[in-house]
C-alpha cells in the first residue's frame, strides 16, 4: 500500500520532512540544525528595550520542522557545543558559565520547546496556520516561562519579569509569525513524493 500524504488536520510523520534516512543523516541533520540556531544567535534586531536574537525562531523552527526527538537532540547538542567552549551563544559567547548563570534557565528550555514545537507537529498541527501558530507561540512561550524562573533565583521574581520576560513578548509574537512563514515555506520547497 502505498504511503498517503499528509492532509489537513492530518499528522506530519517523519518521512514526510526533509530527513534522509538512516543514522548518519539524522546525526548530520541535527548537526546542522544546532549551527543554524547557533547562527541565529549572532543576529540581533534592534528592539526597544532590549535588542532580540533569532536564536528561539530557530529554536521552534527546527522543532516543527525535524519532530520532537531530533529536533530536541538538536538543541542538546547545541548546549553541548556551547559548554564545550564554542562561540555558539548570543555574543558569541560560551562555557557552562552561560549555562549557569542568569540566562541559562532560558538555554535549558531549548530541547524542550524544541520537543514541543515537534510533538504537535507530528500530531497534525501545522496542517492550519492557527494552530501551527499556536504551538510555536507555546514553544517561546516556555523558553520564557523558564527562563523566567531560574532568572528569578538571581534577582527576584519582580524584576525577572521586568526585565526577562515583559520585554521580550513583542519579540515572542514576531519571531513566532516568522516561524510560521518559514516553515510554509519549507513545506512549498519540499518535493512531493511521486513527482
Amino acid at each position: 500500500m502505498p504511503p498517503t500524504k499528509p492532509g489537513p488536520g492530518l499528522p506530519v510523520r517523519s518521512e514526510e520532512r526533509l530527513l534522509p534516512a538512516g543514522l548518519a543523516g539524522r546525526l548530520t541533520i541535527a548537526l546542522a540544525a544546532s549551527w543554524a540556531v547557533a547562527g541565529a544567535a549572532w543576529v540581533e534586531v534592534p528592539m526597544i528595550p532590549v535588542p532580540m536574537t533569532m536564536q528561539t525562531w530557530a529554536v521552534v523552527l527546527v522543532g516543527t520542522l525535524c519532530g520532537w526527538r531530533l529536533g530536541a537532540a538538536a538543541l542538546a547538542l547545541y548546549l553541548l557545543q556551547g559548554a564545550l567552549g564554542l562561540p555558539v551563544f548570543a555574543g558569541g559567547h560560551a562555557g557552562t558559565a552561560v549555562l549557569t548563570g542568569p540566562t541559562g534557565g532560558y538555554l535549558a528550555a531549548f530541547p524542550v520547546a524544541a520537543a514541543l514545537c515537534g510533538f504537535l507537529a507530528e500530531r497534525g498541527w501545522r496542517a492550519t496556520l492557527p494552530r501551527l501558530l499556536t504551538s510555536l507561540l507555546a514553544g517561546h512561550a516556555l523558553i520564557l516561562a523558564a527562563g523566567f524562573v531560574w532568572l528569578s533565583g538571581f534577582v527576584g521574581a519582580e524584576k525577572a519579569l521586568h526585565a526577562g520576560v515583559l520585554p521580550f513578548l513583542a519579540g515572542m509574537v514576531l519571531k513566532s509569525a516568522l516561524a510560521a512563514a518559514s516553515v510554509r515555506a519549507v513545506e512549498r520547497l519540499r518535493p512531493r513524493r511521486g513527482t
